[in-house]
């Protein structure tokens, strides 16, 4: 085998209603994800002993061991199908993306690893069983397997498709503060009231525009630079604009790729030190 690549998508919420906590320490939630056409490099090469090496400009301080979800995904994967058909992999891991930073960074480096293993080793194994087998590392690996526009209710990987929601080639701008937002203390922070479900009537688009994301005041609560980029990202005249996740990356929705792309001109003059990334909804 050649080295081989996959990309781990990035992630966004487009909506993320929290309709409860769970007496196991997790939420109910309502979320809607969407997937950018950009994101983390995955190349692997059959090897000796699974190995990984981190570089890209969000490398620093990535521990590259055991327990890294590339490394967790390999494991897992080798336990319920076996040596034989799972080989140990060389993997060379490129961090485009930033870290905890709301967009299912490591989540979809684990899922972009269990789909190169999948197209090379294990064809027969449809998304829905590859997604159950690495469910484990984390809620948002079962969105990322697939990556493509869904639902997810539960904890996030109960999924269903939402083909009436046409939003493939919607030009996409993400950007980040540089400022890295811990999940488990923005849920910790939610107010625990529960303001409604996602899509309840017949224009997707505007209940999208009317959806929310039920994290982003305690996510702002406790990272105030997010208020000042979705202040910006308004100014830019999306026709949505909201925080992904947990934070702090936000994203811009566009009618336009030209538009998209003024936007993020006009915003790297202005804010030289945030992160940004354009793209198109897959």
């Amino acid at each position: 085998m050649t080295a081989v690549e996959e990309t781990g998508w990035a992630k966004i919420n487009l909506a993320l209603h929290v309709r409860g906590r769970r007496s196991d320490g997790y939420h109910d939630i309502e979320t809607l994800f969407a997937f950018v056409d950009a994101g983390d490099a995955i190349v692997a090469e059959v090897a000796d002993a699974d190995r990984l090496a981190i570089d890209g400009e969000f490398a620093e301080g990535l521990n590259a061991g055991a327990d890294n979800l590339v490394l967790r995904t390999l494991a897992l994967l080798r336990e319920r199908y076996g040596t034989a058909r799972v080989p140990p992999l060389a993997v060379r891991l490129t961090k485009a993306l930033p870290v905890a930073a709301g967009i299912g960074g490591g989540s979809a480096d684990a899922a972009a690893t269990a789909r190169l293993v999948r197209r090379h080793f294990l064809p027969e194994i449809g998304d829905a069983t590859l997604a159950r087998v690495v469910s484990p590392l984390g809620a948002d690996i079962a969105a990322c397997v697939a990556s493509e526009t869904c639902l997810g209710v539960g904890t996030g990987d109960d999924l269903s498709p939402v083909p009436e929601l046409a939003l493939e080639d919607t030009p996409v701008l993400l950007v980040n503060p540089r400022a890295p937002v811990a999940t488990g203390p923005v849920f910790a922070a939610w107010d625990g009231v529960d303001r409604g479900p996602l899509f309840t009537g017949a224009d997707l688009r505007a209940q999208l525009f009317a959806a929310r994301n039920d994290l982003q005041r305690p996510a702002i609560a406790g990272c105030p630079v997010i208020a000042d980029v979705l202040t910006e990202l308004g100014g830019l005249r999306p026709w949505l604009a909201r925080m992904s996740g947990s934070g702090a990356t936000c994203f811009a929705l566009f009618d336009a790729a030209a538009e998209r792309d003024a936007a993020a001109l006009h915003l790297r003059e202005r804010r030289p030190e945030w992160w940004q990334m354009s793209g198109r909804l897959r």
